[in-house]
Parts: C-alpha cells; structure tokens; sequence
C-alpha cells in the first residue's frame, strides 16, 4: 500500500450509501455517458454534467427510466467562472457529494494546427481539461470532505507531456496533439500535489487512462481508428473508483493496472511551479481565488 491508502469507510468496493452523489462531467456522450449508466446501476445519485440542455435532459431521462436517480447540471467548462458557479451549485443542492469524476475534455481537434482558445481567452486544452477540473475540485471539497470517504477520479491519458513553464498558453510552435498531451500531464501531476492533503480529509483522489483511442466522438474527430471501446474505458474507472474506495490514493492507472504517469508529474519542483502558474491563470474566475491546493 502506497503512504496516501488508508483503510475504507465504504462497506463495499464502489458500492455507495444509498443515494449518495455523484458528479460526473461531461456525461453527454462517450465515456461519461456510459459510466453514468454504470454509477446510476451502482445506485448512485447521478449529476449528469452537460454543455447542452436537451442532451442533459436525454441521459437524466434515460436513467430515470431504466430505475435511476439522476438531475441535470449545465456548464460550459471553457469558462472558469462557469466551472466555479457549477462547483458552487452542485455544493448548495448536494452538501454531502461522495465522487467527482473530471471526464470533460477536449482533444487534439479537426485540425492539430489551429490553435483555439477558450472563453476567457485561454488555450482551449489547457482550459478544459487541466484549468476546469482545478476549479471545480477546489469548489467542490467542502462538500467532498462532508461525505466523510469521498473520490476525485481525473480522467488521464497515457499521452502525457511536461507543460512549458514559459509557454504555457502554447503560444509558440502549436500542436494540438502536444496540446492535449500537456494539459493530460497537468492534470496528473495536479492529482498528485493535493492527494495528500486530500487524503487526511478523507478525500482519495486518482487519475486514470480508461483505454486506448475509444470508439468517442474526441478520437474519431481527430482521424483515429478507434483501438478500443468505451465499454472497455468504463471497466477501468469503475477499477479505480473501486480501488479508490478500498483506500487507493495518489494513484495512476493505465486502464485497470497501477502504473507509473510521466516522471516530472510526481516531481514537487515541477508541482510548485505548476501550482503557481494555475493559481495566476484561474485567479479571475469568481470563487477560484485563494482556494489553495
């Protein structure tokens, strides 16, 4: 057992109290659509995170029917200040939240050249798929550590690469591949700086790699032949929300095994200044300022 296990409070390996919630983003297609079916059959309480209304509306209506308990939550996570307000309603309807999964994101786009950015003018990957999920983790831990044995789960890539320090908006030499890349490599060793301290709070928090190149809307409008299916990304988080409930934390996963991200993700320098940079960049957004890590 690695320093930040301890021992479970759940009865069961991913088997919560009854109606205990869940914040799933980017639940509208793909992987977090299929593992809200996955935790609503687990009995959870299913916060069906979406940009789109009538989608939303279509998932929570789906699992309502099929026996479930499920609300719908509309953000659009390109904007920090949408991503804090969404953290701070989730906390106001549910004060007690027992897992949230960071799925939302973005990948390498039509067009790996084209350079996009996000609504508050930031690079699109970074933005989405490192800046949201610091925000919305941060708004969330009251409510997390209220829940007395709650999981923060990010959805990582095996794809990972250190973030420019003095590049880290990309600005220079552009690759949307690269960019995904980084912002996956963030996100990682994001999990890894505040698991710690998470955990004395009764909070575990992974990362995980579902699978490789999943039959998703992201990999095939990249140009990529899917490698594998989203039935078989959601067997591997529901393996790290298990893990996750025996006491894992602070770990990685590739698929269903343990295993090692990008060596600089668990260096506390590189952490530092990459603690430093994102407290600069999701300062503006409303209730993400003096959060700490």
């Amino acid at each position: 057992m690695s320093r930040h296990e301890g021992r479970a409070e759940q009865s069961g390996a991913g088997q919560p109290p009854p109606s205990t919630p869940a914040l799933v983003t980017g639940a509208t297609s793909g992987l977090g659509r299929s593992l809200a079916r996955a935790l609503a059959d687990r009995g959870w309480t299913v916060l069906v995170h979406g940009r789109d209304e009538g989608r939303c509306a279509e998932v929570v209506g789906e699992l309502r029917a099929a026996g479930g308990t499920a609300y719908p939550y509309l953000a659009d996570l390109s904007s920090l200040k949408e991503a804090a307000e969404l953290g701070r309603r989730v906390a106001a309807e549910h004060p007690s939240l027992g897992l949230l999964v960071n799925n939302a994101g973005v990948g390498a786009g039509r067009d790996s050249r084209r350079r996009e950015v996000s609504r508050d003018g930031y690079e699109l990957r970074l933005a989405v798929n490192y800046l949201a999920p610091v925000v919305l983790t941060h708004t969330l831990r009251s409510p997390l550590r209220a829940a007395g044995s709650a999981q923060v789960l990010n959805i990582g890539s095996i794809g990972q690469s250190p973030v420019d320090p003095d590049d880290v908006q990309f600005t220079r030499r552009y690759d949307g591949m690269e960019a995904y890349t980084r912002s996956k490599f963030a996100l990682a060793a994001f999990t890894f700086t505040i698991a710690e301290e998470y955990a004395a709070e009764g909070i575990r928090v992974n990362c995980v790699h579902p699978a490789n190149y999943m039959d998703t809307t992201m990999v095939t409008e990249a140009g990529v032949r899917p490698w594998s299916s989203v039935a078989e990304g959601t067997a591997a988080v529901l393996h790290a929300i298990d893990d996750g409930a025996r006491g894992a934390s602070g770990q990685y996963y590739n698929e269903s095994r343990r295993a090692k991200a990008h060596r600089l993700a668990y260096s506390a320098d590189t952490q530092r200044r990459l603690a430093s940079l994102t407290d600069q960049l999701i300062a503006p957004a409303e209730g993400a300022s003096g959060t700490g890590w």
